[in-house]
């Protein structure tokens, strides 16, 4: 067994209480708004690449840093391929890996259940900010 394939000790496994454990370690890598996005728009351009003013043209708000901080940490988690063409200026082109592609599946059903559940989480919220005002 290799260490990318090693499951953690079964102390802290599913355990979000724990640093080490893997859903907790996952969800603060990948836990953005603007990390979903990324992976979706690559995900939909996959196999192809996407260049760097594409994907902050598709992902409507984020701003040029954050969105070059995201790509370096997929990058760096080996969820997401960087190619820079040798032109003037480069031309930087992203790309999802073979791993970045199975993040895919879980985020829709994810995206899935936020479109059929945030209406009754914003009635909720709604309900409990009037609690608040006339408590």
């Amino acid at each position: 067994m290799t260490s990318s394939t090693r499951r953690p000790p079964p102390g802290n496994r599913g355990d979000l209480f724990d640093p080490g454990c893997p859903t907790r370690r996952l969800l603060d890598r990948i836990g953005t708004k603007w990390t979903s996005m990324a992976i979706k728009v690559l995900a939909e351009a996959s196999p192809e690449e996407v260049r760097f003013a594409e994907l902050q043209r598709r992902m409507a708000g984020v701003s040029q840093k954050m969105l070059s901080v995201t790509l370096q940490g997929l990058a760096r988690d080996g969820l997401v391929s960087r190619r820079v063409e040798a032109s003037v200026p480069p031309r930087v082109h992203y790309g999802l890996t073979p791993l970045g592609l199975t993040l895919e599946e879980p985020l829709a059903r994810l995206r899935e259940w936020a479109e059929e559940h945030m209406a009754e989480v914003d009635r909720a919220n709604q309900r409990s900010q009037e609690h608040t005002a006339d408590g």
